[in-house]
This record gives structure tokens, C-alpha cells and sequence, in this order.
């Protein structure tokens, strides 16, 4: 038994091995993606992809662990991926430091044999196309939609896509996913609060026109709800 696992192999017995055998995958490495990431990597994750081709803004700092005075204009993945082999240097880590466009999903996702995907991306195309070749290919996929504009921890909830409601990115995928013929089998973290639009703005970034406003702690629980739905699906009977 490795030490720093003992409290997990004490709580999940032999079902840890699942997880030390696991091949995850996590586009997109934000307030909800990188806590995704952390918290596979603390639960003993055998390998993992992560892949984000963003650098840490000042912005960031309010809601994004990795994002401090010391990591602004630092890549996101390679910061992450450093920390993630500091908790594990065990871990099997293939760290892409880019964007990957909506055209090359497909070839992403068949480039190794992922057992699960977190999606955090949060730009409408690559999202979508992510989710689809998923779909396609049958890898389990559990998906983030807006965590923005929110402050209630208690409306944060994981449903199928079909059943996402009061969420305008929820609704401008399913709009995209029925256009492909997907109108179910897409697990999602959502929230059930209306965003408050009033935190709207606009903004001059790469892949990104508008942005709502964000408290610490929620993209960190989307993050969270998402990594404990691949790792109970991972250890389930």
C-alpha cells in the first residue's frame, strides 16, 4: 500500500486497483476542469490525459488554484501537470499544451484507450464535437455545462442532458447535439439556478466573446461532482 492512498484503500478495498488502471481524460482545465484533474490524481488515477492550450490570467485567480501571482502568463497544463506528478510521480501523465479544434476531436479521442472523458471545455464547437465523437465512439463522457453566474452550492446537480434545464449552454448544446441526431445518453453537471445575467460581460480572448461572473467555490464543485461520477462508475459493480 502506497501511504498517501491508505484512507482511499482503506474506504474502496481492491476496487482501487479499477482506479490505478484507469485512463482518463480531461479537455479543458479551468475552475471545474483542473479540480476535476486534482482530485483524480489525489484518488489514485493510473493515468491521465490533460489537455488545455490556455495560460493563467490574473482573472483567474479568484477561482482557479493553480492560477496565483506567481503562475500569470504560465501554461495551465504544464503548471497542472507538475503539481499532479508532485502528488503522484507515479501517475502516467500526457500533458497537451493546446486547443484542440472541433475538426480534430475524433482523432484526439481515438489516439489512446481513454476508460473515461471530462469535458470542461467552454467554447460551443470543440464542446460539442467532444461530447459527439464520445457518443460516437462509446467512451463514458460526463460533461460541464455553465458554472457561471452562480452562487448556490445546493442547485449544482449531474442528470442526463435531456433533463438539463435553466441552463443557456445546456440548451445551446442539445440545440447543436439534436442537429447530430444525440438527443440522450450525455451525462451532465449542471445547475439548476438561473444565472444572473447582470454579471455578464464582454471580453477580448481567444476562443471567448462573453464571460459571467464567478464565485471561488462553484466551478470547483462542478469539478468535484464531475470526478466522483467517473470514479464511482470506475469502481461500480
Amino acid at each position: 500500500m502506497n501511504e498517501w492512498q491508505e484512507r482511499t484503500e482503506l474506504l474502496l478495498g481492491d476496487k482501487i486497483e479499477r482506479i490505478r488502471e484507469a485512463n482518463v481524460l480531461v479537455i479543458g482545465l479551468g475552475g471545474v476542469g483542473a479540480m476535476a484533474a486534482e482530485i483524480l490524481c489525489r484518488s489514485g488515477i493510473g493515468q491521465m490525459t490533460i489537455a488545455d492550450g490556455d495560460t493563467v490570467h490574473e482573472s483567474n485567480i479568484n477561482r482557479q488554484f493553480i492560477a496565483t501571482q506567481n503562475t500569470v502568463g504560465k501554461s495551465k497544463a504544464e503548471e497542472l501537470g507538475k503539481r499532479f506528478l508532485n502528488i503522484n510521480p507515479n501517475l502516467k501523465l500526457n500533458v497537451i499544451n493546446d486547443f484542440i479544434p472541433d475538426e480534430k476531436m475524433a482523432d484526439l479521442l481515438k489516439s489512446d484507450e481513454f476508460d473515461y472523458i471530462i469535458d470542461a471545455i467552454d467554447t460551443i464547437a470543440p464542446k460539442v464535437s467532444l461530447i459527439y465523437n464520445a457518443f460516437k465512439l462509446q467512451i463514458p463522457i460526463i460533461s460541464s455545462m455553465g458554472a457561471g453566474g452562480r452562487i448556490d452550492p445546493s442547485k449544482v446537480m449531474v442528470s442526463d442532458i435531456s433533463k438539463s434545464f435553466n441552463c443557456p449552454l445546456a440548451r445551446s448544446v442539445r440545440k447543436r447535439l439534436h442537429k447530430m441526431k444525440v438527443y440522450k445518453g450525455v451525462k451532465v453537471v449542471f445547475s439548476s439556478e438561473i444565472s444572473n445575467k447582470d454579471s455578464l460581460v464582454f471580453v477580448e480572448e481567444k476562443n471567448k466573446k462573453t464571460s459571467l461572473g464567478t464565485i471561488s467555490y462553484l466551478p470547483a464543485i462542478f469539478g468535484i461532482y464531475a470526478a466522483s461520477e467517473v470514479i464511482r462508475d470506475l469502481i461500480k459493480d
